[in-house]
This record gives structure tokens, C-alpha cells and sequence, in this order.
């Protein structure tokens, strides 16, 4: 069954050449949700949420999965061949893209950006588990110099605990990733101190794509500021 057009809702710079900052949602949530995040998020880059292809319990969900944060491989591959389809349309090459997922949006951002560490300006993981055992590649070196932000929280109970240690143990150390990374005491919910430190990490990104373009950033000791 195919899935249907995507549903988009935007906020901030209608610029078609503006960087693109793709926020996406939990599983269960919407795009209207996350959205909401735009107007706490710096100003420049236009903001786009798009609605996962798959309902599920009166919202939607980014995959089938065969536990939480463990998606079904085949799922995965037909979901982000449907997403890569939009965006590529939405943003042609040369135009930046950053990532931001929550939870499920979170294991999707990772997918998306594991499968093309270069079509992306950078990715945060907040609050989810990167698609382990799902076909996505995770070798060493994978994301070098591909900018990513990690928030994690101690008293998560939503998001197995493995995953998230191996999350966190991939994003600082093998990957290669520039990571900038924060562990809240709190849950499975996005803090206004995380938010504050993704607004920064993002207008960073903007700054140096401003200076250097794209697919140039600076490397930074994983796990730094």
C-alpha cells in the first residue's frame, strides 16, 4: 500500500535557498507538535515537520517495529525511500539540511542521516536510540565530520536503556562524529536546558555554513560543546 503525499507544516524563512532545519515528531505525535519548537529555535533557516506515513494510536509513527526503538527492517527502507523522495524535491543538492527527531523521530533522523552522512549539515538524536539491527550501516568512521547533537535523559524509562548507552557510545566514539552531547537527570521529554543548547548548536551550524558552505565544518572532540 502506497504511503500518502506528505503533510508538512513550516515555520520560519520562506527563502527556498535557506538552510532547512526537518523536525520530526515521535511516534504517536504529529507534525503540528514538534513544530512548536520552531519558535524556540533560532531565527534564519526555514523550519519544516513533516508527519510520519504510518497512523498509529491517533498520531503517527516513522516504521513498524518489533519492540520500542527496534524497527522493522523492511519498514525503514520503504519509509525513508518515501522521505528522501520529498526532500529532494524540497531541498535539491546544495541546499543544507539539518536534522532534528524526537524518540521515533530520533531512530528516523539517524537512519536518514547513517544512510548519507553527506547529504546532511548535521543531525540531533534527542531522546532516542539511533536504528540498530535494522540494515542501517553503523561501521567506525561513518559519520566523520558530520556534526551531531545527542540528548540523552538519566531517567528515561521509554527508551530501552540499552539502546540508548549504545547510542551514546557509538555517537561519541566510533562514529567520528563532531558530538556535541548532554544527559538531563529528567525523562523521556525534551528540557528548556537541551532546547537551549540545540538553539546554540544550531545557529552554530548556520554560522559556519555561512562561512564555509555545507559540507565543511570544523572538527570538535566528541562529546564537547
Amino acid at each position: 500500500m502506497p504511503f500518502p503525499t506528505p503533510v508538512v507544516a513550516t515555520a520560519g524563512s520562506s527563502d527556498p535557498s535557506a538552510p532547512l532545519v526537518v523536525l520530526l515528531h515521535g511516534r504517536g505525535s504529529h507534525e503540528r507538535e514538534i513544530l512548536s519548537l520552531a519558535s524556540q529555535l533560532p531565527t534564519g533557516p526555514a523550519y519544516a515537520a513533516v508527519r510520519a506515513p504510518i497512523a498509529e494510536g491517533g498520531g503517527y509513527a516513522w516504521f513498524a517495529n518489533r519492540g520500542i526503538g527496534r524497527p522493522v527492517a523492511e519498514s525503514l527502507v520503504a519509509t525513508t525511500a518515501w522521505f528522501r523522495a520529498w526532500l529532494d524535491e524540497t531541498a535539491p543538492a546544495g541546499r543544507p539540511v539539518v536534522l532534528v527527531g524526537f524518540s521515533g523521530g530520533a531512530a528516523f533522523a539517524g537512519a536518514l542521516l547513517l544512510n548519507d552522512p553527506s547529504r546532511f549539515a548535521g543531525a540531533a538524536i534527542l531522546y532516542g536510540t539511533l536504528p540498530f539491527d535494522a540494515g542501517i550501516p553503523t561501521d567506525p568512521a561513518r559519520l566523520t565530520g558530520t556534526p551531531v547533537f545527542v540528548a540523552q535523559g538519566e531517567g528515561d524509562t521509554v527508551i530501552p536503556r540499552d539502546l540508548l548507552d549504545r547510542t551514546w557510545e557509538y555517537l561519541l566514539g566510533p562514529s567520528g562524529a563532531p558530538a556535541h552531547a548532554r544527559r538531563d537527570p529528567g525523562g523521556h521529554g525534551i528540557t528548556a536546558t537541551t532546547l537551549d543548547e540545540l538553539g546554540g548548536w544550531i545557529r552554530e551550524r548556520l554560522a559556519l555554513l555561512d562561512r564555509r558552505g555545507p559540507q565543511s565544518s570544523p572538527a570538535r572532540r566528541p562529546g564537547g560543546g
